[in-house]
């Protein structure tokens, strides 16, 4: 269990890796920006590489072409395990199951490779 949670901890990624892994584009930054990066928060006007750095890699990415030029979405998923009991005849033991549910929790709207719009989405009630 102790090398499973070590490998986990070693594949996740974080700010200081990301902003090693762009380390060109985080240096090109202003210092506001910088700061916003360093604590995971996003803002209109940011570029991509900005926001990669702050938030990961998102879970889905969509292109269009409109009037304003490339339209990129990135959308990140969140999710959670649904817990499901039921007794299976003849038994009188119930069983727990769990089945996994995504959801778009956050999308960006990117304008030619700058932040125009974003949200953040509630987990879904069912």
């Amino acid at each position: 269990m102790l090398a499973g949670l070590l490998f986990a901890g070693c594949a996740t990624s974080s700010i200081e890796s990301r902003r090693r892994e762009r380390s060109s584009a985080y240096s090109a930054l202003s210092p506001e920006m910088k700061a916003l990066v360093d604590d995971g928060q996003i803002r209109r006007g940011m570029p991509q590489d900005a926001v990669y750095i702050a938030w990961g890699k998102p879970s889905q990415v969509l292109h269009q072409e409109d009037d304003r030029g490339l339209v990129t979405f990135w959308l990140y998923h969140g999710g959670w395990l649904e817990e499901t009991r039921y007794w299976p005849y003849p038994s009188r033991v119930p069983i727990t199951d769990y089945q996994p549910r995504t959801y778009v929790s956050a999308e960006i709207t990117f304008v030619n490779g700058i932040v125009e719009s974003w949200r953040t989405l509630p987990k879904p009630t069912y």
